[in-house]
């Protein structure tokens, strides 16, 4: 038999669980849902204030009565989602003989000595404990963080899939957060690391399985564990919380996780060709290119000056990712399709190695586009940027105040706002809020069909902001392309798309 041990996030309690657990138990599981001991109250032992460690000593509690009175051969799957996964990595650090199976649902991956704090993604939240904790005696010291309202949920997680009864339902049981449980580091000994795990990811809150492999491929250092054979995965196309926005499929997917379903990632070198280093779907000739810095230019035949398409890769991507974005099939198929065509074609790498390093990267594309305008084989005067996937946000700078130089703004499968794990609200690259300031700036964008939910959102919204203010805007769709569909779906529809993406980019550049 196995037994479900359900721990619920920051705010919420065993309450949540209650449509899952049901699903559960009709499935003949065990489920044992953890009241974590909350504001108000004392640690089991009579010590100081509600803790970290008091919550790993409540799953603790749970997982030994449950082992005490189960039959020889039952198998403890411990679920944590949100902040609960803290305390259930601390308890299954403690007792890893006793756990099958760790399930992070829609939660990260802590590491010994960080505490669960650093995991919420909103700054200005974690700003506001800080000062909690600071003013109830700091540290971890008392003080309590109080539940959001209704409409501030978004700032802990996607409330995406949520019904307007289930929202004002979180909202009412929601409770205080003790401010030790976010602001104690975890502590482990490494012993948990033994226990098979299973990721079950939310698409409308954060990345899904294929942009995990991705991260993998590219060599994001977090993401390299996770391809293993005992790490297994699942997606869920809805917010944070799937106990309350799609209780029977999340019952599903934990049914499958005890058995040891889901899908691997793949781990980088393993002698298949990452999709993002595969061919480039175009034939195109090889020409040559002149690397100055972090730029290279693919200049057309002929003295110039041409105009010129600056193409900005996506990300983030590690700093010691080979080979660098600029070299990727993708941005140089780009770029020598345009110079055979009389324009020069750009790549470059940018320092946006993680969310919160777009002020930088932005600024390494505005001085490579400097320099670009500067070489004498360009025309200064006609100069179009085009951004891939995570480059989307770097487009709002040039809306905002597009200079006169700049003849058209082109993205592919673009991220047009800060996704909601990203911690950037209020950000300054959000493209939608000021798409209003570009006036007659040409702006193409190429939508992938097959696009995750997360960012197929941020391009809704974009459309929609664009059809609201009258903005300048083409389309160019791939119905059956996916995120990177350039090398990954080499089919004569991505073709077509890429062939009137190009055509209606040169047009503005050429006319």
């Amino acid at each position: 038999m196995t037994v479900f041990i359900l721990v619920a996030g920051v705010f919420t309690g065993p309450q949540v669980w209650r449509e899952t657990a049901a699903r559960l138990t009709a499935e003949g599981a065990g489920v044992r849902t953890v009241a974590l001991t909350g504001p108000g109250s004392r640690p089991a032992d009579g010590g100081g204030a509600v803790d970290l460690e008091t919550h790993i000593a409540d799953v603790t509690e749970v997982i030994d009565s449950v082992v005490g009175a189960s039959r020889p051969g039952a198998e403890i799957v411990l679920v944590g989602h949100d902040y609960g996964i803290h305390p259930v990595l601390g308890a299954a650090d403690r007792r890893p003989r006793s756990i099958a199976r760790i399930v992070h649902l829609d939660a990260g991956m802590p590491q010994d000595g960080v505490p669960a704090l650093a995991a919420v993604p909103d700054p200005l939240l974690r700003e506001e404990a800080v000062e909690r904790a600071a003013a109830a005696g700091g540290g971890a010291a008392g003080g309590e963080l109080p539940p959001p309202a209704r409409e501030e949920w978004s700032r802990w997680g996607s409330t995406a899939g949520l019904s307007d009864a289930a929202l004002d339902g979180l909202t009412a049981l929601a409770a205080p957060q003790p401010l030790g449980t976010l602001l104690q580091p975890l502590r482990l000994t490494g012993a948990v690391a033994a226990v098979p795990s299973t990721g079950v990811l939310c698409t409308a809150n954060g990345p899904g399985v294929e942009m995990l492999q991705v991260m993998v491929d590219v060599g994001t250092p977090a993401v390299r564990a996770l391809a293993d054979a005992r790490v297994t995965f699942f997606e869920l196309s809805t917010g944070h919380w799937p106990m309350l926005s799609c209780p029977g499929e999340l019952a599903e997917a934990l049914i499958e996780a005890a058995a040891g379903g889901g899908r691997l990632l793949t781990p980088a070198g393993s002698g298949r060709t990452p999709a993002h280093l595969r061919p480039f779907l175009l034939d195109v000739p090889e020409r040559p290119r002149e690397r100055t810095r972090n730029t290279d230019l693919y200049p057309p035949d002929g003295p110039g000056p041409h105009p010129a398409v600056v193409f900005v890769h996506g990300g983030p991507v590690p700093a010691e990712a080979r080979p660098t974005p600029r070299d990727w099939p993708t941005l140089t198929g780009y770029a020598r399709h345009v110079a055979g065509q009389g324009v020069v074609g750009v790549t470059l790498d940018h320092r946006l190695h993680a969310v919160t390093d777009y002020g930088r990267a932005a600024e390494d594309v505005a001085d490579a586009v400097e320099r670009v305008r500067a070489d004498p084989r360009v025309d200064a005067d006609r100069v179009a940027l085009w951004f891939f996937s995570g480059g989307g946000p770097m487009t709002a700078r040039w809306l905002a105040d597009p200079p006169g130089w700049l003849r058209c703004v082109a993205a592919n499968y673009p991220i047009l706002a800060p996704l909601p794990g990203w911690g950037l609200t209020g950000s300054r690259f959000h493209p939608a809020r000021v798409l209003s300031r570009a006036g007659r700036l040409p702006v193409v964008l190429v939508r992938a069909g097959r696009e995750s939910a997360e960012i197929a959102a941020t391009v809704e919204e974009f459309v929609a902001e664009a059809a609201r203010c009258g903005a300048n805007l083409e389309i160019v769709d791939v119905p059956e392309g996916r995120h990177g569909f350039e090398t990954l779906d080499p089919v004569d529809g991505a073709r077509e798309a890429v062939h009137r993406a190009v055509g209606a980019v040169l047009a503005r550049l050429k006319g």
